[in-house]
């Protein structure tokens, strides 16, 4: 009964944070299935079944590399410090080794004495007494341990999964590219309070998304990487103590990309990690330790010196968080707005006397692309224009509706370096929207952008396009209160996306040209998912940022094309087409989302059966 009332207390204060974070309808759907998993908590939710740990243990792994784990200890509490020792001896794969350096006071001696007992009877631990000298400069005494050929993080009041050695390891073996092992791989991870079969919440992550890694170390565990690289760039660094492992991973990355500019860290979409919750950890938040946001700005300051990008790192939306605030091109490059109109000139004014009110970058022009109005009283309107908004003009496209063409065209009058697709119903909210948006499709690799649409009621209508929810593409976030931070604080942060929709969409010219525009056999659906799938198809990246805010008053409850049989033998055909264009497993399957999410649902909520998890890794 004790322990009922305790969890239902934790269900009470979940649901305080999550009201206040979300709003009182997230709040409902996220509590109901926390109390599903606390109140009636499935056993194992993050643990693959028994028969497939029993299968990787009769498993011959001896070509399975040695995994060294370096794990620094200080005053670590006995329970704690048994639940660790015992996760990593209890592997299903015995090709690891414990590389432990102690730095704990005298009055915390059953450390030494617990480790000194185990190690005795397992050579694999390794054990070093030493002076305390802060996490980094810790653990690097530990690396001096290692004889195996790759090294893991580890913290000593954690748990590494039963499968964590198999499922790296495994990955390690398939990864291999003419006789290249992976240098960088990383999990998912669970968050759990009394222990790892009670795991109340997961991080499931995205594949290697390099601006959601300046904004925030998503990647943390577990990271298992070669001993070469960490020997290459020195090891970890104790001027960044507090986020010694961001800064580690950004400056292995730098190096791996110095070697071979498309080497990129792997994903393994499997969590082999549990976070302990407790006081003085990290895993509740950057609040238990205040100077890792301080240590975090200056490992992301120091990797945009050592790449030669020009910027400043400001503090986040949130605690933790870090911004770049990007150097402008110089000289600043045009850019030229373009916004398909028909009738609705009332739209049309809000959106003009926004930009033109509220824009702080001065280096634009507007094109209105008129198309089919019938409202003699709107070309009246198009008179006034030029006279009232200087550089803007009106060009008219002749011809049935096709978004894809109708842009297409205007794209011809356009004089802009960047092309800025707009719709006529949105409005400005943030005044530097415009160069947040140059800023970052400026940046190297760097060929879109887009920015954070909300309904009039501020919830959220675009937070960028996740490909394959509901079977095509669909928004991340939609329908959240503005202000939150989303899934992993990926509300709150610029980050990498397979798509960002065409309502607002910054693109450089020269790529728009390169890929012919917009496919005009997408006449009204999925033009936008197909042009930026192209543009990463064609080696360029997708970019989403928050710091450009603007209303969309797109009606949430407009019509659907499936009421008419036109319509909806077009977006049938459209639909057919994306598939046939990119590939069904493609568009199922987005690197920056992740298998373990539902792909019925816009809110990154876990999937019905985790299939991913139970299969323990088998089927890579």
């Amino acid at each position: 009964m004790n322990l009922r009332l305790k969890r239902l207390r934790e269900l009470v204060g979940y649901a305080r944070t999550l009201t206040k974070e979300q709003g009182l309808g997230t709040m409902l759907g996220r509590a109901a299935g926390f109390a599903r998993r606390r109140l009636l908590p499935r056993p194992g939710r993050y643990l693959p079944c028994k028969k497939a740990l029993a299968a990787q243990r009769a498993e011959d792994t001896s070509r399975f590399p040695v995994i060294s784990i370096l794990t620094p200890l200080y005053n670590t509490p006995q329970k704690y410090l048994e639940r660790f020792l015992s996760s990593v001896q209890g592997q299903t794969c015995g090709a690891w080794q414990l590389c432990l350096a102690d730095a704990s006071d005298e009055a915390h001696a059953y450390v030494g004495q617990t480790v000194r007992r185990l190690a005795a009877a397992d050579p694999r631990i390794r054990y070093i007494k030493i002076e305390n000298g802060g996490i980094a400069a810790n653990t690097n005494r530990a690396a001096a341990l290692v004889d195996g050929e790759y090294l893991a993080l580890a913290d000593h009041d954690d748990e590494l999964a039963p499968h964590a050695v198999y499922t790296m390891g495994k990955a390690i073996l398939a990864g291999a590219k003419d006789g290249v092992k992976p240098q960088f791989l990383y999990s998912d991870e669970a968050l759990f309070l009394r222990t790892p079969k009670d795991a109340h919440v997961a991080h499931f992550k995205p594949d290697y998304a390099p601006e959601y890694l300046m904004a925030c170390n998503y990647i943390c565990h577990l990271a298992v990487f070669t001993r070469a690289l960490f020997e290459a760039v020195g090891g970890e660094r104790p001027e960044c103590d507090g986020a010694q492992d961001h800064d580690l991973f950004l400056r292995m990355i730098d190096e791996m990309q110095r070697r071979n500019a498309s080497a990129a860290p792997v994903h393994i979409p499997q969590v082999l990690y549990y976070w302990r919750v407790h006081a003085a950890s990290t895993s509740g938040g950057t609040g238990a330790k205040p100077y890792v946001e301080a240590a975090a700005r200056k490992a992301v300051a120091d990797h945009l010196a050592a790449t030669g990008r020009k910027g400043r790192v400001e503090p986040g939306k949130y605690p933790g968080l870090c911004h770049v605030r990007w150097d402008l091109p110089d000289p600043p490059p045009l850019v030229s707005i373009l916004i398909p109109n028909k009738d609705h000139t009332g739209d049309l004014e809000t959106c003009l006397h926004s930009i033109y009110a509220k824009t702080n970058y001065d280096h634009y022009e507007v094109i209105v692309i008129e198309n089919n109005s019938t409202d003699p009283a709107t070309f009246d309107y198009y008179k006034t224009l030029p006279q009232r908004y200087e550089g803007c003009r009106v060009v008219t496209y002749r011809g049935g509706f096709n978004f894809s063409a109708i842009n297409n065209f205007g794209r011809q009058a356009a004089k802009g370096q960047y092309l800025l697709l707009l719709n006529n119903d949105v409005e400005v909210i943030s005044h530097d929207w415009l160069g947040e948006l140059v800023a970052e499709a400026s940046q190297p690799g760097v060929a879109a952008c887009g920015a954070m649409l909300y309904y009039p009621d501020d919830t959220i209508q675009h937070a960028g396009v996740i490909t394959g929810l509901g079977g095509y593409a669909g928004h991340s976030h939609k329908y959240h209160r503005r202000g939150a931070s989303g899934y992993l604080f990926r509300l709150a942060t610029v980050q990498d996306y397979s798509a960002v929709t065409a309502a607002c969409l910054l693109v450089r010219a020269e790529v728009y040209d390169a890929l012919g525009g917009l496919d005009e056999q997408f006449t009204v659906a999925f033009n936008d998912v197909d042009f930026c799938l192209r543009i990463r198809q064609a080696g360029w990246r997708i970019v989403w940022t928050p710091y450009a805010e603007l209303y969309h008053y797109e009606s949430k409850s407009r019509g659907s094309d499936e009421q008419d049989p036109a319509k909806k033998a077009r977006f049938d055909a459209e639909r057919a087409r994306l598939y046939a264009r990119h590939g069904r497993d493609n568009i199922l399957h987005d690197p920056y989302y992740n298998p373990n999410l539902s792909l019925d649902y816009e809110d990154f909520r876990e999937s019905a059966d985790l299939r991913n998890l139970k299969n323990g890794g088998m089927t890579l």
